[in-house]
């Protein structure tokens, strides 16, 4: 964990250093260079905002999906189905040399689960009361490995680092280029007062924001979307892949509404269902089970 994020710091370090050097090229060919003292105003401010509020959501993630779900902590099993249930997990776990995480229930009908927590030794798998009621044992078993491949991945923490970068992009970017283009249309337009030089910046700004915010949503779903690959080859490399074949066709046959809780966190889950391949969180059903047919075993 720490390894991890001391190489993501100096990637983003790097890669602003070199994003931002660019960007000066750039504006100072369009004839309204940037003081470094700016650059580094904006660069410092904007990091704090995208990756400060990336790695508080994450160090958050646990309790607040656990308050959002309404999931409900199988500390002691109080039935054969809770019993297996934490069997499983803890069986998957030790074959993938993970600490026993958090086992919960929640309540929906869709068949759905998902994993989540700050590292792989606070970790928290829950699955929905519509999965165990819908899905044979082995077709569980399959969405636990699945779960906790995330978990053996470390995919929670990389996700949120790569928010994290994608959004102090956004927010360097859409702050200069605003500034830029500001300073451009004040320059034509001499009698503009400073409060209406205000408002156009911060229109841009948002502007900016948005456009840039849509072409990074991209690339974040393009990284969740290859993550889910990783999680079903994972579960198939423990238990085989035709368990996991046979839960993803079940999956398929889920025709029950998404409740709006579980669209919170449907980048957690293993089904989510979405418009438009190129901002979807998990890649098409019929397309992960290809997948796993391709593999040998």
């Amino acid at each position: 964990m720490v390894i991890r994020l001391f190489f993501y710091f100096l990637t983003v370090i790097a890669v602003l250093i070199v994003g931002t050097v660019a960007l000066n090229i750039i504006c100072s060919a369009l004839g309204y260079p940037l003081s470094t003292e700016d650059l580094v105003m904006c660069v410092g401010t904007m990091s704090v905002m995208g990756i400060g509020g990336s790695l508080i959501s994450l160090f958050m993630s646990k309790s607040s999906v656990m308050k959002q779900m309404h999931v409900q902590l199988i500390n002691n099993p109080s039935n054969d189905g809770e019993q297996w249930l934490v069997d499983t997990i803890r069986n998957i776990a030790d074959k993938k040399g993970l600490k026993m995480p958090d086992v919960g229930i929640y309540d929906a009908n869709e068949m759905n689960a998902f994993a989540t927590g700050w590292n792989r030794d606070s970790a928290l798998v829950a699955v929905s009361t519509g999965l165990l009621r819908s899905m044979n044992k082995k077709q569980i078993e399959a969405v636990l490995g699945h779960e906790l491949s995330h978990v053996d991945n470390g995919d929670m923490v990389t996700l949120t680092l790569v928010q994290g970068v994608v959004n102090t992009f956004v927010l360097v970017l859409s702050n200069i280029l605003a500034s830029v283009l500001t300073a451009v249309m004040a320059g034509k337009d001499g009698n503009r007062s400073r409060v209406s030089t205000s408002m156009a910046s911060n229109t841009m700004f948002y502007v900016m924001q948005t456009l840039f915010g849509f072409l990074g949503t991209a690339v974040v779903m393009w990284f969740s979307r290859y993550r889910e690959y990783r999680a079903d080859a994972g579960s198939a490399d423990v238990l085989g892949k035709e368990s996991m074949i046979s839960a993803l066709e079940a999956l398929k046959g889920d025709s029950s509404p998404v409740t709006k809780k579980s669209r919170v966190v449907k980048a957690l889950c293993i089904n989510a269902r979405d418009f438009g391949e190129l901002f979807m969180s998990h890649p098409p059903l019929e397309k992960r089970i290809a997948a796993l047919q391709a593999r040998e075993k």
